[in-house]
């Protein structure tokens, strides 16, 4: 597969201890894109994603719906060209 655009977004709202990492991990996966997802300090979630565009557009949408207990506020979005640099889609713990 030919990795075409990143996609890094902050995503804010209660997002943090309701199962948002493991839901947006389980649909970049699905999706056959690479990345990571992880907690931020203040409470928001940092999600980078390479893959094709148009996949990178469904995660989107699964990111705005969000997880049965979360509720998505706002997403800082930016696209810019893939670097190749993950191998899979993981969870970082800090």
């Amino acid at each position: 597969m030919r990795i075409e655009k990143r996609l890094e977004c902050k995503i804010i709202g209660r997002v943090q201890m309701v199962m948002f990492r493991d839901f947006a991990r389980r649909k970049a996966r699905a999706l056959g894109l690479f990345g990571s997802v992880q907690n931020l300090p203040d409470g928001s979630v940092l999600l980078i994603a390479e893959g094709k565009e148009e996949k990178l557009k469904r995660l989107l949408v699964f990111l705005r719906e969000g997880s049965l207990l979360s509720r998505v506020d706002n997403i800082d979005i930016s696209f810019d060209e893939a670097t190749g640099e993950f191998s899979k889609f993981d969870i970082i713990y800090n």
